[in-house]
């Protein structure tokens, strides 16, 4: 039987601030870890859809230019 509550992987990493932030962040209790963290995935969940925005251009741009010529597909059954 597995342990349910299981962290998941850690990496330990050298991270590099300027003094002042890293003071001001410590006086404040501001966790590093996490905070790194959520900036991380904030980053990366930013950058995929930057990405693949880039990757589907030609479709975005082909699938605006349909709808702007023959109007929202089921247009007629919208409520609002």
């Amino acid at each position: 039987m597995g342990n349910l509550t299981a962290r998941p992987l850690r990496k330990a990493t050298n991270v590099t601030v300027p003094v002042d932030v890293y003071q001001r962040a410590k006086e404040l209790g501001i966790n590093f870890s996490r905070t790194c963290e959520q900036a991380l995935r904030e980053a990366i969940k930013a950058e995929e859809g930057r990405r693949w925005a880039e990757a589907n251009a030609d479709f975005i741009k082909n699938t605006n230019e349909w709808v702007e010529k023959n109007g929202l597909p089921l247009a007629e059954y919208r409520m609002f």
